[in-house]
């Protein structure tokens, strides 16, 4: 090892010779390495396994959730209550009845509570690299000091011979050495669906792409036929497979804008409260001259803070989440991460993968060419079922004997089988072969039927060299000295003169065509001119242009079978049959979808390893793109420049011919550029851009694990469309979470304005302790705000631009509305509170003078029932809207009402709550009072209305 320095990158082992790199590892294809050489590598190059570096333990993540500043505040009340009660015990001025630490404890089992439910939200650790730990094969077998050896993966060191078989998981990268009929699936890496038929004697340029190196295999794919001696060249991290742990490991999570947002809020509600408290302290020492009321002004501040922290806020948003996973699960979309309900809502770009997604992952034939005629085909999916048209005019196949011929070799020339289950039509095996199959079906020639009178008798399978496949039939029914080929059926003598088999080709229209020297025409075969070539390989680029996959078919009749290995003089003297061209149809619902996304100010994007010009042709179908647009390809994506590829993504629609690891490229530059991005995948090498995505969309029928783990949301049918559905719950979520904020938060800042002006205007005592607060924010505010949740989506949701993922939560007049409905809320409440006090103080009052704070807590609390019903709507009056369309609201106002008086009329809840019992009449002002804000919320609507301007 020491004489020789190991090529840098994976690139470099495809473009060396096996002996080079034999050489450059000191190792030796029959000995392997020696069990010195195995300790001093693995000493050096360390395990063969993927590494699991930085993230966070259970404990700091539990320990993270305290470190939330409306959560510290609280435990800060609960200290210093638990420090008041404890002196006041201690002193013995404990008031009677009165059970000491009662709020200290509420406030903390509600800390705990938030700090659990932000635990449990966290706690899911990311599962990706575990998903890639899965595919590294737990044992393989290698050659080490000339004996056959099978050993732990995780053993392996570069420089091992390890040997390969049809089933096996591969377990490191390694350059082939020699290999038998070997095909190893790679589309965990890759993405493309077929597997590669690799080969050991090719040398390929650096540059090579990572999914045409056809002499190396790689760690985490699987052997699908063959066997092969594999060189390992490289183990652990330096795999494909341990560079995308790596980028997933490096891929930071950002917060979400609902978690940026919430904790803005945390933020601007602590500090506003702080300053009011330092206000309310100051004024009262002001205004007692001293600090004798010190005690009395800090119970204020403790239920200022109190007040100020919207407790059953955390639990609303998690469970309006939630609902809106269960919504979404409803239209195939899973959502694995709650705060991605809300994210989807603000996407502002979508890109997706083409096949399978944009379209029905189902190939089928639209255009058959023969002739110098261009036959249209009609019909969907693998059905049977459709009609050949020419110039626009249904036609019948038997008018034209070309085209049974060229269906026939569809039908024969075929190793699928279509078949019906459970009332749907299914291909078993390639979709393109399906497609034909499906082809000579709408002209009723069956495949079964068709085998038997063609039995196969030999092939000469496709390869990537040929681009061909053959097969050779025998015919059954020949003709013979006593009978004519008049006897036989007339498609088959339409090929034979008096040969005993055929020959069907199909492959690539160029090289077929290139080695046919006849056409067939009418029902016979004659010579084929340049005249007849030339129209032939324009037809082709026509019906490419058009994004269509284009097939050549020939036919040879044969007098004997050839041996196997001779098909490149077999494949040669053919009679040409025509062309037939399929296309992927896109999705039916999808171009309705992409309409809606440009509806709603999304753009969509598609992102495939597909050719760019049918790439073009879809996206062009569906919406996606203009006819003028420009198509960018992997390999000019390539050679770009970070900068140079972020001047062009808000240009570009269309990315064609794109590896998967270029898709982490295309989603940093959309989001330097500021876009909101929501990205598809189903590959491991899709998972780092998942990840960085802001939403990463796995699929959830073509999706390996890794990817569907390193996604925040799976689409349990792979469909575009369910996507633009997703984003519109995620809408409607961020919609219903301002709504109910606002009403929290209005109601919050009108407790604490009523809470600091008691003392300021010379009242005794605090209207409302710390526990009848919480109960306000938890049950009074919490069960309404639940209900708002779910209110229905306003009928423009998909006809406005997404909001901007970075705007304030008091966005769009939502902090204005907030702080004014916040004050007419302290005016009423105040106003009530200052009647109430010389009410209940009056000489001639025969009940509680404690009475007072009970009218107050009571008016706040109703005045929150008449918001929930006024808030439904930011523009209707509650006159104009259906009760019903929202029954959970009335529900939840008539519930949170009977609890309220409970707490007023329960002995024991009235002891446990410290309120006091109220006269028919004073429960008849306090109702009064609160009808006051349903009053004002109802008057501004119409003051709006009158100006033209709608509230938020």
């Amino acid at each position: 090892m020491s004489a020789h320095s190991l090529p840098e990158g994976a690139a470099a082992w495809h473009s060396l010779e096996v002996d080079k790199a034999l050489d450059l590892l000191d190792s030796n294809v029959d000995s392997g390495l020696t069990l010195q050489e195995i300790q001093q590598r693995l000493q050096k190059y360390g395990p063969n396994e993927l590494e699991e570096h930085g993230g966070r333990s259970a404990w700091e993540i539990l320990l993270d959730q305290f470190k939330n500043i409306m959560l510290l505040m609280l435990i800060g009340v609960a200290l210093i209550s638990g420090f008041l009660d404890f002196w006041a015990l201690r002193g013995g001025t404990l008031k009677p009845g009165e059970v000491p630490f009662k709020d200290t404890i509420a406030i903390m089992a509600i800390v705990i509570l938030n700090g659990i439910l932000g635990y449990v939200q966290e706690s899911r650790a990311e599962q990706a690299l575990a998903a890639l730990k899965k595919m590294t094969s737990p044992l393989v077998r290698v050659i080490r000091d000339r004996k056959l050896v099978e050993i732990a993966a995780k053993e392996l060191v570069p420089g091992d011979v390890m040997l390969l078989e049809a089933g096996m998981q591969i377990a490191a990268d390694g350059r082939l050495i020699e290999q038998s009929n070997l095909q190893v699936r790679e589309s965990a890496l890759t993405g493309e669906a077929e597997a590669v038929n690799k080969q050991a004697t090719l040398t390929l340029p650096e540059e090579t792409s990572l999914g045409d190196r056809l002499n190396v295999v790689y760690q985490g794919t699987e052997v699908v036929q063959g066997r092969a001696k594999v060189l390992v060249t490289k183990t652990g991290m330096q795999t494909e497979l341990g560079k995308i742990a790596a980028m997933l490991q490096s891929v930071d999570s950002e917060p979400t804008p609902l978690q940026q947002r919430m904790t803005q809020l945390g933020n601007v509600l602590v500090t506003g409260s702080l300053i009011l408290v330092l206000i309310v302290v100051v004024g009262g020492v002001i205004q007692a001259r001293g600090f004798s009321n010190l005690q009395d002004l800090l119970e204020v501040s403790l239920s200022m803070a109190v007040a100020v922290v919207p407790e059953g806020l955390p639990a609303v948003i998690t469970v309006t989440l939630a609902l809106g996973t269960q919504r979404m699960v409803r239209h195939n979309a899973l959502i694995r991460k709650l705060p991605a309900v809300e994210t989807l809502g603000s996407v502002t770009t979508i890109c997706s993968d083409k096949t399978g997604t944009l379209t029905q992952n189902k190939m089928v034939v639209q255009s058959v060419y023969m002739n110098q005629q261009n036959f249209r085909v009609t019909g969907e999916g693998y059905a049977p079922n459709g009609d050949f048209q020419l110039n626009g005019q249904k036609v019948a196949v038997d008018e034209f004997p070309e085209i049974p011929a060229l269906l026939v070799a569809c039908a024969v020339c075929n190793d699928s089988v279509l078949q019906k289950e459970a009332g749907e039509w299914v291909i078993l095996g390639d979709p393109t072969e399906g497609a034909l199959v499906t082809l000579a079906g709408k002209a009723g020639i069956e495949k079964d039927q068709w085998n038997s009178k063609l039995p196969r008798v030999s092939e000469f399978p496709f390869s990537s060299e040929r681009k061909r496949m053959s097969v050779i039939c025998q015919v059954q029914e020949v003709a013979t000295a006593d009978a004519s080929l008049s006897a036989v059926d007339p498609v088959i003598a339409g090929f034979l003169e008096s040969e005993q088999y055929l020959m069907f080709t199909k492959g690539s229209p160029e090289l077929t065509l290139a080695r046919c020297t006849q056409i067939h025409l009418g029902n016979h075969a004659s010579s084929i001119n340049e005249a007849q070539r030339t129209q032939i390989l324009a037809a082709n680029d026509q019906m490419a242009s058009q994004g269509l996959r284009v097939l050549g078919f020939a036919y040879k009749p044969l007098v004997e079978v050839l041996p196997e290995g001779s098909e490149e003089t077999s494949e040669q003297d053919l009679v040409w049959l025509g062309l037939v061209g399929m296309l992927d149809a896109p999705r039916p619902e999808v171009r309705a979808a992409v309409a809606e996304c440009r509806q709603a100010g999304i753009r969509p994007v598609m992102i495939t390893g597909d050719h760019q010009l049918t790439a073009k042709a879809i996206a062009v179908d569906l919406g996606i793109a203009r006819e003028d647009d420009r198509v960018l390809t992997g390999q000019e994506l390539q050679r770009m420049t970070d900068t140079e590829l972020e001047e062009q993504v808000d240009l570009v629609s269309i990315y064609a011919r794109v590896s998967p690891e270029h898709k982490l490229r295309i989603v940093q530059a959309l989001q330097r550029r500021g876009r909101f991005v929501a990205m598809t995948g189903d590959g491991v090498n899709d998972a780092p851009a998942l990840k960085q995505a802001d939403i990463g969309i796995a699929m959830g029928i073509t999706g390996t694990d890794v990817s569907k783990e390193a996604s925040d949301m799976v689409l349990l049918d792979d469909n575009f469309a369910t996507i633009v559905a997703a984003t519109k719950e995620g809408r409607v979520v961020y919609t219903n979470i301002r709504r109910f904020i606002k009403y929290i938060l209005g109601s919050n800042i009108g407790e604490v304005l009523t809470i600091a002006a008691a003392p300021l205007i010379g009242l005794g005592g605090v209207p409302l302790t710390p526990l009848q607060i919480l109960w306000m924010n938890l049950v009074t505010d919490g069960l309404p705000a639940l209900a708002l949740a779910v209110e229905p989506p306003e009928p423009d949701v998909m006809q406005r631009p997404p909001f901007s993922p970075r705007e304030s939560i008091f966005a769009r007049g939502l902090g204005s509305y907030m702080i004014r409905i916040g004050i007419i809320f302290a005016i009423i409440t105040i106003a009530l509170m200052w009647w109430a006090y010389n009410h209940t103080h009056a000489q001639e009052y025969q009940g509680n003078p404690e009475a007072w704070k009970t009218m107050v807590f009571t008016t706040l609390c109703l005045a929150q029932m008449g918001h929930a019903i006024a808030i439904r709507s930011n523009n209707q009056l509650i006159i104009e809207m259906n009760p019903w369309s929202n029954p959970f609201v009335l529900g939840a106002v008539v519930v949170t009402t009977i609890l309220q008086l409970m707490l007023v009329y329960v002995p024991p809840l009235r002891d446990f709550f410290g309120t006091h019992e109220l006269s028919l009449s004073e429960l008849g002002i306090c109702i009064g009072f609160s009808a006051l804000m349903v009053v004002w919320i109802e008057g501004e609507k119409i003051f709006f209305r009158l100006r033209g301007k709608k509230t938020v």
